[in-house]
């Protein structure tokens, strides 16, 4: 671990390691939603008359919906989609997924972020989505460990994942550095995102995608299981390095 961080610090050119905060992404990564939100995006854009494929739907994991939305229907109609009607088709696709089954948490996330409480790391959430109860969900389930004024959604970003916007401005809330923040992604655009914007990226594959594609995006760290984290996260968070 000890080179893990070395390597990091001297990727982004940063003179010291100091871990204050923990960046959660939501889907795929707090809970086991991207199957139902793969099945949304595929019915909600089939209804019209557009073709994407649920594979697809995993490309785009980390995307705000409206962006998305604007790629997808803008390349298959051959012009630009207006926000009215993005807003629109992303009202559409979000009626999809609420008729889908809860999606469960991740196995061992919540205990995870026990163990970075423990061991004195505020913890925040920086998702690409706008649905509120999805968010309302959070601070019931994370109740006491998500810190509600460290919160970033579709709603209140300009710009986001792959750009490094939604985790600056995550940074800005949990009033850290890149250097005193990790973060926990499972997404390509997500990882690239957060490597973006300077923080020790962590990438939990919980998706179909292979090890390489998170790695290629720059992630410090590739694992398979939340449990696998907390294993390292005591040498992970050591300030001595």
């Amino acid at each position: 671990m000890e080179k893990v961080i070395k390597d990091y610090l001297h990727k982004h050119g940063y003179g010291s390691w100091e871990p204050r905060a923990a960046l959660f992404d939501m889907d795929g990564v707090l809970y086991d939603s991207m199957a139902n939100h793969a099945k949304a995006w595929h019915d909600s854009m089939a209804s019209y008359g557009i073709p994407m494929s649920v594979e697809e739907a995993y490309a785009f994991e980390g995307m705000r919906g409206f962006e998305t939305i604007k790629i997808v229907a803008g390349r298959y109609w051959g012009r630009e989609i207006t926000d009215e009607e993005s807003v629109e088709m992303y009202r559409v696709k979000s009626e999809h997924y609420a008729a889908c089954p809860t999606a469960p948490m991740i196995p061992g996330v919540h205990r995870l972020q026990e163990t970075m409480h423990e061991l004195g790391l505020r913890i925040g959430v920086v998702t690409g989505s706008g649905q509120h109860s999805l968010l309302e969900r959070i601070l019931h389930d994370f109740a006491g460990l998500v810190s509600p004024d460290i919160m970033v959604t579709a709603l209140n970003i300009k710009r986001g994942k792959p750009a490094p916007d939604p985790y600056l401005r995550g940074m800005e809330k949990a009033g850290t550095e890149p250097w005193q923040t990790i973060v926990v992604e499972n997404a390509p655009l997500g990882v690239r995102a957060a490597v973006a914007a300077g923080c020790l990226t962590v990438a939990v594959n919980t998706g179909p995608l292979p090890d390489n594609v998170l790695a290629d995006e720059g992630a410090d760290i590739v694992v398979h299981t939340m449990d696998g984290v907390n294993e390292m996260l005591p040498a992970l968070v050591c300030r001595d390095v």
